[in-house]
């Protein structure tokens, strides 16, 4: 019943305003071009957006498995104690956590953080990725390169990056570069490029 009654204010619309069923047709028709054809739109403007993982044009050589090794090496130690001079895995300093993460990948990146920071590739802020370096000076000195950690993450929008550290205070863990302490200690980032 409810089909006859639906059928019949159907035709009785399609009179009055004037519009037949293969009008009504042809319009839904011409909708759900018109969607698809903005849903590819959609997926264009977001192909876009490779500029924000490049360095003016020239595309690294990005290798996922390798940063997925780095970044598991690197969280097993979450929690590891600080000890100055140690290189794991129990106890690391700062430049023995990022030496250790990287050796178990069979990288040499250098023994102390002045190593590390003058003997990788320098790359702007902007174009960091994770399993890159970053530097920040000494908490003491604020002088000259005194601490590294390892880029998780990097919000280009709000231009912050997330690392993971051997901080003196609570050993392996994790912070972002616009906390105060590292934000205005921060030198620069380099890349492994071994």
């Amino acid at each position: 019943m409810k089909v006859i009654i639906s059928a019949i204010l159907f035709m009785f619309t399609s009179v009055v305003y004037g519009q037949s069923a293969d009008s009504v047709s042809i319009i839904s028709n011409e909708i759900t071009e018109e969607e698809e054809i903005s849903e590819v739109g959609m997926d264009e403007e977001i192909e876009n957006f490779d500029f924000l993982y490049s360095n003016n044009g020239e595309v690294f050589n990005y290798d996922y498995v390798l940063v997925d090794n780095l970044m598991k090496e690197a969280y097993k130690h979450i929690g590891a104690r600080y000890r100055y001079g140690s290189k794991g895995p129990n106890a690391f300093d700062c430049s023995g956590f990022t030496s250790y993460v990287f050796k178990k990948s069979n990288m040499n990146i250098g023994a102390s953080s002045r190593e590390q920071y003058a003997k990788n590739t320098p790359i702007k802020r902007e174009d960091l990725q994770p399993g890159d370096l970053v530097f920040f000076t000494s908490p003491r000195s604020r002088k000259g390169v005194g601490h590294v950690g390892i880029v998780i993450d990097y919000d280009p929008i709000e231009n912050v990056f997330t690392f993971i550290h051997a901080s003196t205070s609570s050993g392996v863990k994790i912070s972002k570069s616009n906390e105060s302490n590292y934000a205005r200690r921060y030198v620069g980032a380099r890349r492994v490029t071994d």
